[in-house]
């Protein structure tokens, strides 16, 4: 189960990253949701590669 959220999470991110700016706040919110979703229960090589996914996010203004 917490891989799959995981990989749900780092799926959403590069979809919204590779979109080159083609995205709505229903989608950087589903993004995040994942993120936080897949948080709680990754391991913490895991939770270092989503924080670095959110970052991601934050640095392209995905996310606010």
């Amino acid at each position: 189960m917490q891989n799959q959220l995981f990989q749900q999470a780092r799926e959403a991110v590069n979809r919204l990253v590779n979109r080159g700016g083609q995205f709505n706040q229903q989608d950087k919110q589903a993004a995040h949701d994942a993120i936080q979703s897949a948080y709680n229960n990754a391991t913490a090589e895991e939770q270092q590669e989503l924080k670095q996914l959110e970052q991601q996010l934050k640095q392209q203004n995905e996310l606010k």
